[in-house]
């Protein structure tokens, strides 16, 4: 149904590519974690005959800071960067945003909405998709019982990101204040048909997330699934109230397979679901669009910490492997990064965000994890 075999998981294999890759590491712990990620390509385009070129771009914080520095008018998100993006293969994103006590200043304000949400908008970057997996050797590390998760956590959250409440009308006058809630039938249909495709390579399970109990968009997501869930008779469709979403997602994870739903209810579901792993560190995404693509960790800046070396890179790692996945169509590399980072966790080599308080004595530092991915990836 889809056009574009960017917008499908479904994918064959290519040898011997040559890609080229905007790098926008940006703030706090961005550049640091990004420098892993790049070590870890570079070694796959080595493994498997590969050449990936990497040109950097300022955004966030350290673009304002960059362009001010040369005299141009500040901005989070310049014109070389979008020019850079529009002409690459996929985009490698890192993290923007500053301290919590500067956000009143030019630098960080808007910083996020104007970088990230400005990227998202300029790409039609529609489609979101966070994974949320719950290692078994990890599994102490997970704030549920371990009845209820028992039966294995892993679920992606597919959430329509360019529509919806975030991107419609906000307005106030005088004492009332509306924000307006609006999708079509198009908008809708890219997530759903995405959802369906990837759960076929699954557990062939998508849940449509909604509130079609009062909203009328939702009852227009309803309408559209069931149009789209057709041409899949493979595959078990389900509808399911946001708020009973929201419990059943900490009483039953293990149901779910990939939920799919509009951009609010996916921000805040996916962040639900984002701590069932026990660390943001480990939480890759990607957003996928038109012409390109963008991939990132689901955590932020995490400027408290930036420039110690201890920042776990494995979130963005696997949004590299994502990227080998949904933009160049490598599956065997994706694959092979993520049994990569599996073992090499597996084998007791983590982060101090992994490790228990008694156990931080243990902790790699940001380099160390990837040199241990790297050391850990098997070729063809």
């Amino acid at each position: 149904i889809l056009a574009q075999a960017a917008n499908s998981p479904k994918r064959h294999r290519e040898r011997g590519v040559s890609k080229n890759i905007a790098v926008l590491s940006g703030d706090g712990i961005g550049p640091e974690v990004m420098v892993e990620a790049l070590k870890v390509l570079t070694k796959v385009a080595t493994l498997y005959g590969h050449t990936f070129s990497f040109t950097e771009a300022p955004v966030g914080g350290a673009a304002w800071a960059a362009t001010e520095a040369a005299g141009e008018t500040p901005t989070h998100l310049p014109a070389s960067t979008v020019e850079l993006c529009a002409k690459s293969d996929a985009i490698m994103f890192g993290s923007v945003g500053g301290p919590v006590d500067q956000q009143h200043e030019p630098r960080w304000k808007d910083c996020e909405k104007n970088a990230l949400l400005g990227i998202r908008k300029l790409f039609n970057l529609a489609n979101n998709l966070r994974p949320s997996k719950v290692y078994p050797f990890l599994s102490h590390l997970c704030p549920l019982k371990p009845s209820i998760i028992e039966a294995g956590v892993d679920v992606l959250v597919v959430r329509e990101l360019v529509g919806g409440i975030y991107f419609g009308e906000h307005k106030r006058e005088g004492d009332r204040a509306w924000d307006i809630m609006a999708y079509d039938v198009e908008g809708i249909k890219k997530p759903v048909i995405f959802a369906f495709e990837a759960a076929r390579l699954r557990k062939k399970k998508v849940t449509v997330v909604d509130k079609a109990n009062v909203l009328e968009t939702s009852r227009l997501w309803g309408e559209v699934a069931r149009e789209v869930k057709v041409g899949y008779p493979d595959v078990e469709l389900e509808f399911m109230y946001v708020d009973n979403a929201a419990m059943q997602i900490i009483q039953k994870p293990s149901a779910f397979d990939v939920i799919c739903t509009e951009n609010m209810f996916g921000d805040i579901l996916s962040d639900a679901a984002s701590v069932l792993p026990g660390s943001l560190g480990l939480m890759p995404s990607a957003s996928l669009g038109d012409s390109v693509h963008m991939y990132e960790p689901s955590g932020g800046s995490a400027p408290d910490i930036a420039g110690k070396g201890v920042a776990n890179p494995i979130a963005q790692i696997l949004s590299g492997a994502m990227m080998m996945r949904y933009s160049f169509n490598l599956e065997v590399e994706a694959a092979a990064i993520e049994t990569a980072v599996e073992s090499v966790m597996k084998a007791g080599i983590l982060t101090g965000d992994l490790l228990e308080a008694g156990q931080k004595d243990k902790a790699v530092s940001t380099s160390q994890m990837g040199d241990a991915v790297c050391a850990a990836l098997k070729g063809p």
